[in-house]
């Protein structure tokens, strides 16, 4: 990004930082998330953002795979072995990379298994299912800790499944398959709210998703809905968030009625700012994917 758009940038995020409340609505009061749609993020300068954010290669990150499922196909638990786990951020330069991961909420919910978030920096969610997450962390000293890192400033991110959970309702949580919108069980409803009054949807794009959010719109109309395509991210501060990487962001917003021959969504792109209190774009068309240091405030 070339010095006259950083600026430009930087000045939208203070307008907007500017209008919202000391407490925001959406995202959190501290620190950053970064919300991917899934597909390869290679080129996108997500990743890097990620650990930028995060204070650097040497910051402690901790991988969560548990999205990729509890159990395999034969009800036997899975196992994940770390290495495997962690390459993709090695070979990004991570130097203090560890997976955590359980099947068990009651192990989740012990300081034993849990410590090892009190000094990290940064937390990343896999892709999977995201019901996974939920029956492993919901309501846990765990899910308390991946919180406490944000309230230090620390960075979570996600991509696919790991972008949903970080809502608040549960887009595709039914166990029965993730075409099925709305799940019918209320244990899978909701995701960790990381981000507030949200529905996040993802593989917009490759899998022809741009219309799926309307029933959950009908049911939670104050909500925000956020589709996302592949290899593309919002970088979220406070009420604010940034589109990076290769395509489009869909939003739903049922404060802004739309014309009949309209489509209910609009279409953010990449280096778009949109403020999500007051539900309008901050600024359109910076148009740079790489890297960028998001501070928080």
């Amino acid at each position: 990004m070339n010095r006259g758009c950083f600026v430009v940038f930087l000045l939208a995020l203070g307008i907007a930082w500017a209008q919202a409340d000391e407490a925001p609505e959406y995202g959190p009061e501290n620190g950053t998330l970064v919300i991917a749609g899934g597909g390869n993020l290679a080129g996108t300068g997500i990743m890097e953002t990620f650990l930028n954010l995060a204070g650097g290669a040497s910051a402690k990150i901790i991988v969560v795979p548990t999205n990729g499922g509890n159990k395999d196909k034969e009800g036997k638990w899975i196992v994940y072995k770390e290495q495997e786990v962690i390459a993709p951020w090695v070979k990004l330069g991570a130097t203090n990379v560890h997976m955590l991961h359980t099947h068990d909420r009651a192990e989740a919910d012990t300081e034993e298994f849990a410590k090892t978030l009190r000094d990290a920096k940064g937390v990343w969610f896999n892709g999977g299912r995201q019901w996974n997450c939920v029956d492993s962390y919901m309501n846990t000293l765990t899910l308390r800790e991946f919180r406490n890192v944000l309230a230090r400033g620390g960075v979570i991110g996600g991509s696919s499944a790991g972008a949903t959970i970080q809502g608040d309702y549960l887009v595709r949580g039914a166990v029965a398959g993730p075409n099925i919108m709305m799940t019918p069980e209320p244990e899978h409803e909701h995701g960790f709210r990381f981000l507030r009054r949200s529905a996040i949807d993802q593989h917009i794009n490759t899998r022809n998703r741009w219309d799926d959010l309307g029933e959950v719109m009908k049911k939670y109309p104050p909500f925000l809905g956020i589709g996302l395509s592949e290899g593309t991210a919002i970088i979220v501060n406070k009420d604010v968030f940034r589109v990076m990487g290769k395509w489009k962001v869909a939003i739903w917003d049922n404060t802004h009625p739309r014309e009949p021959w309209e489509k209910p969504f609009f279409v953010l792109q990449a280096g778009d700012v949109y403020n999500m209190k007051t539900r309008s774009v901050v600024k359109y068309g910076i148009g740079d994917d790489k890297p960028v240091t998001v501070e928080a405030k």
